[in-house]
């Protein structure tokens, strides 16, 4: 794996890379992607394999604009419309019916999920490349997502090239919004909170489970994701927790006090701050080698809905 500035040179290789249906990953605002061109069959299969992902769990089209994402879909609807213009470039992935004329991506599905990512050096990428990019985060299915060119490089090493474009600053993945539902649904909780969802779209449902292995529109929906080598306990109350029988080192991450454990994590009570360190916080404990990480449950308040539902599914 080479890790290079994503300057002319930088672009000019990644693109020859993507042209030849290989893979790339690079930086977004929310995770580092491990992007590949959406529609060929050779470059999707790889990014499956180095990910060692499951065949259903489906991937996100990041593209370069607006009109780049209609001529995906085979329909688009005025919701949608709304929604890109008022959060594209942004950390928010609409799913919508497939152009009949495209091949499925990767999972069983007539939708398609895309978003235009607001970074600088992912936006660059698309328009060097002229393709739509399928760009799941960059590391091994359901390991910690990457914020930094060196997440990737420890996580999937056999990547040709990573474009290193500094820490993401969301720290967490997008928001899926389903508008082929009747009412629009969340798929998945991310960065873009529900609040301002609601006052373009009003009522947003809320999905119900779906077992692995079960085909679905969004990835993240899967029972354990986002997890880190050692196990994660999620609790209320960290200084009450029985460490006897626990895998030592024990760590803890908390957004208040650390109280005395072999290494702790003390990130910030602000919901959008915490998320932006998160998935740094897990790989820096995972580094130090602990083998527990006990975790304060955050507010089950809907502005902590995204780090709540990670912090569960990396629990489990």
């Amino acid at each position: 794996m080479t890790i290079v500035e994503p300057d002319a040179d930088g672009l000019r290789r990644a693109v020859r890379l993507l042209r030849a249906e290989s893979v790339v990953a690079f930086p977004t605002e929310t995770v580092y992607g491990l992007g590949a061109h959406a529609f060929s069959a050779r470059a999707i299969a790889e990014v499956y394999r180095l990910k060692n992902r499951p065949s259903w769990n489906p991937l996100i089209v990041h593209v370069a604009d607006v009109a780049a994402a209609r001529a995906l879909a085979h329909e688009w609807p005025d919701a949608a419309n709304e929604l890109a213009a008022q959060f594209w470039p942004g950390p928010l992935t609409l799913v919508v019916e497939r152009a009949r004329h495209l091949p499925q991506i990767g999972a069983p599905t007539p939708t398609i999920a895309i978003r235009v990512p607001a970074h600088e050096v992912a936006l660059r990428l698309l328009a060097a490349a002229g393709l739509p990019l399928a760009a799941p985060s960059a590391n091994r299915s359901e390991g910690i997502s990457p914020t930094t060119a060196e997440h990737v490089l420890r996580s999937l090493p056999d990547v040709p090239l990573v474009l290193d474009g500094g820490p993401a600053s969301w720290g967490i993945e997008s928001t899926v919004l389903d508008l082929t539902t009747p009412t629009p649904t969340l798929l998945r909780p991310g960065a873009l909170a529900l609040r301002p969802l609601r006052e373009v779209t009003g009522a947003i449902a809320l999905p119900g489970a779906v077992a692995d292995g079960t085909a679905r529109s969004s990835p993240g929906m899967g029972r354990r994701h986002y997890a880190p080598k050692a196990t994660v306990l999620l609790v209320d109350d960290v200084t009450s927790v029985d460490r006897s029988g626990l895998a030592a080192p024990v760590a803890v991450l908390s957004y208040e006090t650390a109280g005395d454990y072999d290494a702790a994590e003390v990130l910030s009570a602000d919901p959008r701050e915490y998320a932006a360190d998160l998935y740094a916080a897990l790989h820096r404990l995972d580094d130090a080698g602990v083998g527990t990480i006990i975790v304060q449950a955050p507010p089950d308040t809907e502005d902590w809905l995204a780090v709540r539902d990670r912090l569960a599914r990396a629990a489990r």
